[in-house]
Protein backbone atom coordinates (compact mmCIF):
# COMPACT_ATOMS: atom_id res chain seq x y z
CA UNK A 1 0.00 0.00 0.00
CA UNK A 2 1.23 3.54 -1.21
CA UNK A 3 2.51 5.77 1.67
CA UNK A 4 0.23 8.86 2.01
CA UNK A 5 1.00 12.30 2.05
CA UNK A 6 -2.08 14.53 2.17
CA UNK A 7 -5.18 14.06 4.74
CA UNK A 8 -7.19 13.72 1.64
CA UNK A 9 -4.58 10.54 1.04
CA UNK A 10 -4.47 9.54 4.71
CA UNK A 11 -8.02 8.88 5.37
CA UNK A 12 -8.35 7.09 1.99
CA UNK A 13 -5.48 5.35 3.00
CA UNK A 14 -7.34 3.87 6.03
CA UNK A 15 -10.51 3.28 3.91
CA UNK A 16 -8.79 0.87 1.71
CA UNK A 17 -7.40 -1.06 5.03
CA UNK A 18 -10.70 -1.01 6.41
CA UNK A 19 -11.57 -2.45 3.44
CA UNK A 20 -8.91 -5.12 2.94
CA UNK A 21 -9.97 -6.36 6.35
CA UNK A 22 -13.30 -6.88 5.38
CA UNK A 23 -12.48 -8.76 2.15
CA UNK A 24 -12.39 -12.36 1.55
CA UNK A 25 -9.47 -13.53 2.86
CA UNK A 26 -8.99 -10.41 5.42
CA UNK A 27 -9.02 -10.53 9.20
CA UNK A 28 -11.49 -13.23 10.94
CA UNK A 29 -12.21 -10.66 13.16
CA UNK A 30 -13.44 -8.11 11.31
CA UNK A 31 -14.93 -9.78 8.83
CA UNK A 32 -17.77 -11.29 11.13
CA UNK A 33 -18.40 -7.66 13.02
CA UNK A 34 -22.01 -6.28 12.49
CA UNK A 35 -23.33 -2.79 13.05
CA UNK A 36 -24.51 -4.17 16.04
CA UNK A 37 -21.41 -5.80 17.66
CA UNK A 38 -19.47 -3.16 16.95
CA UNK A 39 -21.70 -0.51 18.53
CA UNK A 40 -20.17 -1.05 22.20
CA UNK A 41 -16.64 -0.17 20.85
CA UNK A 42 -18.04 2.74 19.48
CA UNK A 43 -19.33 4.00 22.89
CA UNK A 44 -16.06 2.41 24.52
CA UNK A 45 -13.72 4.56 22.12
CA UNK A 46 -16.12 8.05 22.73
CA UNK A 47 -15.74 7.87 26.53
CA UNK A 48 -11.64 7.21 25.49
CA UNK A 49 -11.48 10.30 23.59
CA UNK A 50 -12.95 12.22 26.59
CA UNK A 51 -10.50 10.77 29.05
CA UNK A 52 -7.17 12.12 26.92
CA UNK A 53 -9.19 15.25 26.98
CA UNK A 54 -9.57 15.21 30.88
CA UNK A 55 -5.84 14.05 31.42
CA UNK A 56 -4.55 17.09 28.85
CA UNK A 57 -3.05 14.02 27.09
CA UNK A 58 -2.77 15.41 23.87
CA UNK A 59 -0.65 12.60 22.48
CA UNK A 60 -2.88 10.02 23.65
CA UNK A 61 -6.11 12.14 21.67
CA UNK A 62 -4.19 11.94 18.69
CA UNK A 63 -4.56 8.27 18.74
CA UNK A 64 -7.52 7.75 20.04
CA UNK A 65 -9.00 9.98 17.53
CA UNK A 66 -7.44 8.06 14.87
CA UNK A 67 -9.36 5.15 16.70
CA UNK A 68 -12.94 7.20 16.38
CA UNK A 69 -12.04 7.74 13.20
CA UNK A 70 -11.96 4.02 12.80
CA UNK A 71 -15.41 3.36 13.73
CA UNK A 72 -17.24 5.40 11.68
CA UNK A 73 -14.96 4.11 8.82
CA UNK A 74 -16.09 0.56 9.82
CA UNK A 75 -19.89 1.19 9.74
CA UNK A 76 -19.61 3.02 6.32
CA UNK A 77 -17.74 -0.27 4.81
CA UNK A 78 -20.59 -2.38 6.35
CA UNK A 79 -23.35 -0.07 4.58
CA UNK A 80 -21.28 -0.04 1.16
CA UNK A 81 -20.97 -3.82 1.50
CA UNK A 82 -25.08 -3.76 1.58
CA UNK A 83 -25.09 -1.23 -0.75
CA UNK A 84 -26.98 0.87 2.22
CA UNK A 85 -24.73 3.73 1.50
CA UNK A 86 -20.90 4.64 1.77
CA UNK A 87 -18.50 6.43 3.43
CA UNK A 88 -18.73 9.82 0.59
CA UNK A 89 -22.23 9.56 1.69
CA UNK A 90 -21.63 10.15 5.11
CA UNK A 91 -19.17 13.13 4.15
CA UNK A 92 -21.26 14.80 2.04
CA UNK A 93 -23.91 14.94 4.16
CA UNK A 94 -21.95 16.32 6.97
CA UNK A 95 -20.01 18.93 4.74
CA UNK A 96 -23.83 20.17 3.36
CA UNK A 97 -25.12 19.87 6.75
CA UNK A 98 -22.72 22.53 7.76
CA UNK A 99 -22.96 24.39 5.25
CA UNK A 100 -26.73 24.94 5.18
CA UNK A 101 -26.49 25.42 9.22
CA UNK A 102 -24.24 27.68 8.68
CA UNK A 103 -25.77 30.03 6.23
CA UNK A 104 -23.88 33.55 8.93
CA UNK A 105 -21.06 32.29 7.57
CA UNK A 106 -21.49 30.69 3.72
CA UNK A 107 -24.47 32.57 3.05
CA UNK A 108 -25.67 35.96 3.47
CA UNK A 109 -26.96 35.88 6.73
CA UNK A 110 -25.54 38.07 10.02
CA UNK A 111 -25.08 36.63 13.57
CA UNK A 112 -23.09 38.40 16.23
CA UNK A 113 -23.30 35.77 18.97
CA UNK A 114 -23.66 32.78 20.32
CA UNK A 115 -27.12 33.36 20.76
CA UNK A 116 -27.97 34.62 17.03
CA UNK A 117 -26.03 31.39 15.86
CA UNK A 118 -28.48 28.76 18.15
CA UNK A 119 -31.23 31.03 16.90
CA UNK A 120 -30.17 30.41 13.32
CA UNK A 121 -29.36 27.02 14.05
CA UNK A 122 -32.78 26.58 14.86
CA UNK A 123 -34.52 28.44 12.56
CA UNK A 124 -32.59 25.90 9.70
CA UNK A 125 -33.23 22.76 11.42
CA UNK A 126 -36.86 23.71 11.58
CA UNK A 127 -37.23 24.07 7.75
CA UNK A 128 -35.46 20.72 7.03
CA UNK A 129 -37.67 18.75 9.50
CA UNK A 130 -40.89 20.93 7.46
CA UNK A 131 -39.08 19.66 4.19
CA UNK A 132 -38.74 16.32 5.11
CA UNK A 133 -42.43 16.00 6.47
CA UNK A 134 -41.75 16.17 10.21
CA UNK A 135 -43.21 19.24 11.24
CA UNK A 136 -45.54 17.43 13.86
CA UNK A 137 -43.06 15.46 15.30
CA UNK A 138 -42.44 16.02 19.01
CA UNK A 139 -39.49 18.18 20.02
CA UNK A 140 -38.21 15.60 22.19
CA UNK A 141 -38.37 13.04 19.52
CA UNK A 142 -35.09 13.17 18.24
CA UNK A 143 -33.24 12.70 21.22
CA UNK A 144 -32.63 9.16 21.80
CA UNK A 145 -33.95 6.71 24.80
CA UNK A 146 -30.84 4.97 24.33
CA UNK A 147 -28.22 7.54 25.68
CA UNK A 148 -26.91 7.59 28.96
CA UNK A 149 -29.33 9.07 31.48
CA UNK A 150 -27.25 12.56 31.98
CA UNK A 151 -26.54 13.12 28.37
CA UNK A 152 -30.94 12.22 27.78
CA UNK A 153 -31.28 15.03 30.08
CA UNK A 154 -29.22 17.57 29.07
CA UNK A 155 -30.70 17.11 25.79
CA UNK A 156 -34.21 17.31 26.35
CA UNK A 157 -33.60 19.92 29.22
CA UNK A 158 -32.02 22.14 26.31
CA UNK A 159 -34.52 21.31 23.73
CA UNK A 160 -37.45 22.24 26.04
CA UNK A 161 -35.45 25.71 27.07
CA UNK A 162 -34.90 26.79 23.46
CA UNK A 163 -38.85 27.55 23.09
CA UNK A 164 -39.23 29.25 26.31
CA UNK A 165 -40.11 26.37 28.75
CA UNK A 166 -37.52 26.92 30.85
CA UNK A 167 -36.48 28.87 34.55
CA UNK A 168 -35.55 32.52 34.61
CA UNK A 169 -32.65 32.51 36.15
CA UNK A 170 -29.81 29.85 38.64
CA UNK A 171 -31.88 31.06 41.86
CA UNK A 172 -35.17 29.44 40.94
CA UNK A 173 -33.50 26.37 39.61
CA UNK A 174 -32.03 25.82 43.12
CA UNK A 175 -35.36 26.87 44.42
CA UNK A 176 -37.01 23.99 42.82
CA UNK A 177 -33.97 21.96 43.85
CA UNK A 178 -34.74 22.53 47.57
CA UNK A 179 -38.36 21.58 47.14
CA UNK A 180 -37.93 18.18 45.23
CA UNK A 181 -34.95 17.78 48.56
CA UNK A 182 -38.00 18.45 50.72
CA UNK A 183 -40.37 15.90 48.90
CA UNK A 184 -37.07 13.23 48.63
CA UNK A 185 -37.59 13.67 52.38
CA UNK A 186 -41.46 13.07 52.51
CA UNK A 187 -40.13 9.75 50.73
CA UNK A 188 -38.07 8.39 52.95
CA UNK A 189 -40.70 8.98 55.90
CA UNK A 190 -42.92 7.03 53.52
CA UNK A 191 -40.64 4.64 53.00
CA UNK A 192 -41.50 3.98 49.75
CA UNK A 193 -38.93 3.17 47.45
CA UNK A 194 -40.74 4.29 44.32
CA UNK A 195 -41.16 7.20 45.80
CA UNK A 196 -37.97 8.36 46.58
CA UNK A 197 -36.24 6.81 42.95
CA UNK A 198 -38.58 9.30 41.55
CA UNK A 199 -37.63 12.26 43.72
CA UNK A 200 -34.05 11.58 43.07
CA UNK A 201 -34.28 11.41 39.58
CA UNK A 202 -36.47 14.84 39.71
CA UNK A 203 -33.38 16.13 42.05
CA UNK A 204 -30.67 14.83 39.30
CA UNK A 205 -32.57 16.49 36.78
CA UNK A 206 -32.84 19.99 38.22
CA UNK A 207 -29.21 19.32 38.94
CA UNK A 208 -28.78 19.09 34.83
CA UNK A 209 -30.18 22.14 34.63
CA UNK A 210 -28.25 23.99 37.09
CA UNK A 211 -25.80 22.70 35.46
CA UNK A 212 -26.54 24.50 32.49
CA UNK A 213 -27.60 27.53 33.71
CA UNK A 214 -24.15 28.19 35.32
CA UNK A 215 -22.76 27.06 31.87
CA UNK A 216 -21.18 23.46 33.06
CA UNK A 217 -21.10 20.07 31.75
CA UNK A 218 -22.85 17.93 34.31
CA UNK A 219 -20.85 14.78 32.61
CA UNK A 220 -17.55 16.14 32.55
CA UNK A 221 -18.35 17.47 36.59
CA UNK A 222 -18.79 14.66 37.54
CA UNK A 223 -16.23 12.86 35.80
CA UNK A 224 -13.90 15.25 38.01
CA UNK A 225 -15.08 14.86 41.13
CA UNK A 226 -14.60 10.41 39.85
CA UNK A 227 -11.32 10.88 39.24
CA UNK A 228 -10.80 13.27 42.36
CA UNK A 229 -12.56 10.60 44.59
CA UNK A 230 -10.17 7.71 42.97
CA UNK A 231 -7.27 9.86 43.64
CA UNK A 232 -7.60 10.42 47.47
CA UNK A 233 -9.40 7.08 48.06
CA UNK A 234 -5.80 5.67 46.58
CA UNK A 235 -3.88 7.64 48.77
CA UNK A 236 -5.72 6.02 51.93
CA UNK A 237 -5.08 2.58 50.51
CA UNK A 238 -1.49 3.95 50.17
CA UNK A 239 -1.17 4.94 53.67
CA UNK A 240 -3.14 2.20 54.99
CA UNK A 241 -0.36 -0.26 53.34
CA UNK A 242 2.66 1.28 54.80
CA UNK A 243 1.08 0.58 58.21
CA UNK A 244 0.49 -3.43 57.08
CA UNK A 245 -3.44 -2.77 56.32
CA UNK A 246 -6.06 -2.16 54.14
CA UNK A 247 -9.33 -0.56 54.25
CA UNK A 248 -11.69 -3.52 55.09
CA UNK A 249 -8.70 -3.19 58.18
CA UNK A 250 -9.36 0.02 59.20
CA UNK A 251 -12.29 1.86 60.51
CA UNK A 252 -14.46 4.81 59.54
CA UNK A 253 -12.29 7.69 61.70
CA UNK A 254 -9.08 6.85 60.65
CA UNK A 255 -9.97 6.42 56.32
CA UNK A 256 -11.83 10.06 58.02
CA UNK A 257 -8.55 11.23 58.75
CA UNK A 258 -6.48 10.54 55.84
CA UNK A 259 -9.18 11.44 53.11
CA UNK A 260 -8.68 14.86 55.15
CA UNK A 261 -4.87 14.59 54.49
CA UNK A 262 -5.36 13.26 50.87
CA UNK A 263 -6.75 16.98 50.36
CA UNK A 264 -3.95 18.90 51.35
Amino acid sequence: MPNASTTGEKFQKLVEIMARLRAPGGCPWDREQTFDSIKPFTLEETYEVLDAIDRRAWGELAEELGDFLLQAVFFAQMGAEQNLFAIDDALDAINEKLIRRHPHIFGEQSAETASDVKRIWGQVKAAEKQEKGKESESLLAPVSRALPALVEAQQIASRAAGVGFDWENPEQVLAKLHEELAEFQVARQNASQQEMEDELGDMLFVLVNLARFVKVDPEQALRGTNAKFRERFGYIERKLAERGRKPEDSNIAEMEELWQQAKL
